[in-house]
């Protein structure tokens, strides 16, 4: 309250400064040459009229405005009166003669300057003080410094109690909901929220009516999917798994859709399935960070579970790394295979290990046709048709891959920087959407030669060798994404065995609409 009160006073002051200045300067003396003629004190005092009417006029108009108060109004009009008293004098032909000698003058029934700025000095500060206590709120300022208090306690204790409590958060959220029920992000962040406060079959609805509103969104489909999960027991099977499906089809590189598929082949017993797709992401991370020490831990496990010994964990690891770097180095090569290195015998089937890589041996080759698949559909397509396909599809494997070369046609040369994404891809000619080998490049490199083979593919069961029939395209993506988008750049084979030993050819020449 002593705040507001010294606040008021200096503005008040502030206000008096302003009107009293003025006041307190020199008057200017009044011209006493009476050797002047008649004719020029006329035209004097004319010109002193017309100067007090222009000022007055002035005066009127800022009152009428509102830019002076009536005090000031007053306070300015006697002053203009003042000095047209001063300059006329008893020079002034409209009261010379009037009026006798012993005539007293306006100016003598004025009070003077210094006198106008006392009362004035105590006037104004009087006044705003009985307009306050008029019509101002007199009880904001203690409640102000109330709240002010109450606020400052918590933070001088260093608690977190700024923010509102999480229900209110909640509660919010569900009121803006009602009013935009369209809001898929907002639905989005109500599930999460509900997670965090243990609401799990809240966090359901929600997350359903996000996916609802918005399937395309590969994180909200995984965030419904393991919403199902957690209300049934942490069970993926079923409407999960399908879900899980939905969003590896919508982005094939999503880490955590793939963690999750690995998850689903480990509940179904897939064990060395689950192992494989968690060694191909722990390729991906960061060995120091905590995501890689516990895939190490989940790959151990499903490796423990499906009676592979310690020493052929190892060598599937080793064997993994290598066939990465195989793959990565085909990919960024510029020239095409020459035929002496396409026609060049191979000494064994390639054959994928628990790791991801290449058998080492014949042994490691039949352990690893006995492994079951982790295939996406339904539960009913599980070991059986998985193992009828290895068995009887093995073309691609056997041939080395497919050589691919791709190149971008000259009427679309230009409409991209050099360093945009390329996507080189075989896919199959019926069958699930999904990629069965993806290199990637950029346009700078085209045209380029690439292999594609089983090392490449994202889950065992989606190999390429086990599709007779694929379909090769190229994809040009300014976005860098997966997901193919209008404006990208696209070219496709039509459908060619996945025996065949000659280069298929990919023509990049038409505009996603």
């Amino acid at each position: 309250m002593t705040t507001f009160w010294i606040l008021a006073a200096g503005l008040a002051g502030l206000a008096v400064l302003f009107v009293v200045a003025p006041l307190l300067q020199a008057p200017k003396q009044p011209t006493d040459d009476r050797s002047d003629t008649d004719d020029s004190d006329a035209d004097q005092a004319q010109m002193n009229l017309a100067l007090f009417k222009q000022q007055l006029a002035e005066l009127d108009a800022d009152l009428a405005s509102g830019k002076l108060d009536q005090t000031g109004y007053e306070s300015a009009r006697r002053d203009l009166e003042r000095e047209l008293l001063n300059d006329l004098g008893d020079r002034d032909p409209l009261t010379t003669g009037a009026a006798g000698p012993d005539s007293t003058s306006l100016a003598g029934r004025l009070p003077g300057p210094r006198i106008t700025a006392l009362a004035l000095l105590f006037v104004i500060p009087l006044s705003a003080w009985a307009l306050y206590a008029l019509i101002g709120n007199q009880s904001i300022i203690p409640e102000l410094e109330r709240i002010a208090a109450a606020g400052s306690g918590p933070a001088q204790r260093g608690s977190n109690s700024e923010l509102p409590p999480l229900e209110e958060l909640v509660a919010r959220l569900e009121q803006r909901l009602e009013q935009q029920p369209d809001d898929a992000e907002g639905w989005m962040m109500l599930g999460r929220t509900y997670f965090a406060t243990g609401n799990r079959k809240g966090a359901q609805e929600a997350l359903e009516k996000a996916y609802k509103l918005n399937p395309e969104d590969p994180m909200i489909v995984l965030a419904y999917a393991e919403s199902i999960a957690t209300n049934n027991d942490n069970q993926l099977e079923g409407r999960p798994a399908e879900l899980i499906s939905e969003a590896l089809e919508l982005d094939p590189e999503n880490t955590t859709a793939r963690w999750l598929a690995a998850m689903v082949a480990f509940q179904r017993g897939q064990f060395r399935s689950a192992a494989t797709t968690w060694q191909r992401l722990l390729e991906a991370t960061d060995p120091s960070t905590e995501e890689a020490a516990e895939l190490r831990s989940l790959i151990e496990e499903a490796e423990q579970r499906a009676g592979v010994p310690p020493e052929a964990r190892q060598l599937a690891q080793a064997d993994t790394q290598d066939s990465s770097a195989a793959a990565e180095a085909s990919g960024n090569s510029d020239a095409e295979p020459t035929p002496e290195q396409r026609s060049e015998p191979t000494t064994a089937p390639e054959t994928t290990t628990p790791g991801g890589g290449q058998a080492a041996d014949p042994a490691a080759a039949e352990r690893t046709a006995e492994a079951p698949s982790a295939e996406m559909g339904s539960a009913s397509a599980g070991q059986p048709q998985a193992q009828e396909q290895e068995q009887g599809s093995t073309s691609a494997a056997d041939s080395g891959g497919l050589q691919v070369r791709a190149e971008l046609d000259p009427a679309l040369a230009g409409r991209y920087p050099p360093n945009t994404t390329v996507f080189i891809f075989a896919r199959a000619a019926s069958g699930p959407p999904m990629p069965l080998a993806v290199q990637r490049t950029t346009l700078g490199q085209l045209p380029v030669a690439v292999q594609l083979d089983d090392s490449m593919a994202m889950m065992p069961a989606m190999q390429l060798s086990n599709f007779p029939q694929v379909i090769v395209g190229a994809r040009v993506s300014p976005s860098g994404q997966a997901m193919p988008r209008p404006g990208d750049l696209e070219g496709e084979s039509g459908p060619v065995s996945n025996a065949s030993d000659e280069t298929i050819r990919i023509l990049i020449d038409r505009v996603r609409r």
